[in-house]
């Protein structure tokens, strides 16, 4: 049995997606219908059962439930704009441990999310080692909670049991329901086709034009073959990236958003809101030599074939 939290998820249900490719359907679903557009990313796909989260967590502390082989965590909350500590601490770090405690307990593998908000500003760099992950200074509440798991993790020794990945800027279909946390690609992709302009945050850093702060944007579709291969080699443990290793600029991303529509590239820069200035990452760029070396190989996309895929799903408002 196979245990994939956040499975109606953006990322969780694109997994699940590859999972039943693969033929592998013996699989709990954890997960909450607190917005029910979640629900339309699990039709088609095949799973044991679903579990609210909530009482799935009471089943692991009551040790109810049969062992598992392997639990894959990607449920928490993922809003980046979050500002309540206590429930990103609950969801975020408390809800993990208890989570990765039971799946040791049980000798599964163990897989699960960080991101790379964890790097903060970037002033250590983007380096995936343990020592570097045990020093990072997350700018948001949000990158504070995974942090701490990353930094639980590791101190405790258990990055030689248990595998996470340092998600960038993931994007792709089955995100429709993120609301305000869906990327600018699914934000903006209708409004553009209609010939309205992109609206991009304007700089407040003087290195950095308008424009031209830089993420590491990596497509969903690339970002599950790398967590298949890990799914099946569960000796790779360590936290990893996962980006594509190189940085573009959100002109970039533009650029290939319009490219796609085959409409005339048009951008309007507008004030970034003042709450969120000062924890605004203006480069983020995934090192992913740590994966490279444990075996992954496969290419990833480049930004504009990803945009270009992607602006078809939201053509035909499709789905994994």
């Amino acid at each position: 049995m196979i245990v994939l939290t956040g499975g109606a998820g953006f990322i969780g249900s694109c997994f699940l997606w590859k999972l039943n490719a693969a033929g592998i359907d013996d699989i709990i679903i954890v997960d909450d219908f607190g917005n029910p557009d979640k629900k339309l990313n699990l039709i088609g796909k095949k799973y044991r059962d679903f579990i609210q989260k909530d009482a799935f967590l009471r089943l692991v502390t009551s040790d109810s439930l049969e062992p598992a082989t392997c639990v894959i965590h990607m449920g928490a909350c993922s809003s980046t704009i979050e500002t309540d500590v206590d429930y990103l601490r609950r969801n975020n770090f408390e809800y993990s441990v208890r989570l990765a405690e039971w799946a040791l307990r049980k000798k599964a593998s163990f897989l699960y999310a960080s991101s790379a908000a964890t790097y903060g500003d970037g002033r250590f760099g983007y380096d995936d080692s343990n020592k570097n992950t045990l020093r990072l200074q997350p700018l948001s509440p949000y990158g504070e909670s995974k942090q701490l798991f990353d930094q639980w993790v590791v101190k405790h020794g258990f990055n030689k049991r248990v595998t996470g990945f340092k998600f960038f800027n993931v994007f792709g279909p089955n995100e429709y329901h993120k609301k305000e946390m869906k990327s600018v690609i699914c934000r903006n992709y209708y409004s553009l086709a209609a010939g309205n302009p992109m609206r991009l945050f304007k700089s407040y850093n003087p290195s950095y034009p308008d424009g031209t702060q830089k993420r590491d944007f990596v497509y969903v579709l690339d970002v599950i073959e790398a967590m298949y291969y890990f799914f099946c080699n569960p000796q790779n443990t360590g936290i990893y990236n996962l980006g594509t290793g190189k940085a573009r600029s959100w002109n970039d991303l533009a650029a290939a958003i319009f490219c796609a529509l085959g409409v005339p590239p048009s951008i309007t820069y507008v004030d970034m809101p003042e709450n969120i200035r000062a924890k605004y990452q203006y480069f983020t760029e995934a090192t992913m030599d740590k994966m490279r070396r444990v075996g992954y190989t496969k290419p990833f996309r480049s930004l504009e074939e990803s945009v270009a895929d992607y602006c078809e799903y939201l053509r035909r408002k499709a789905r994994l």
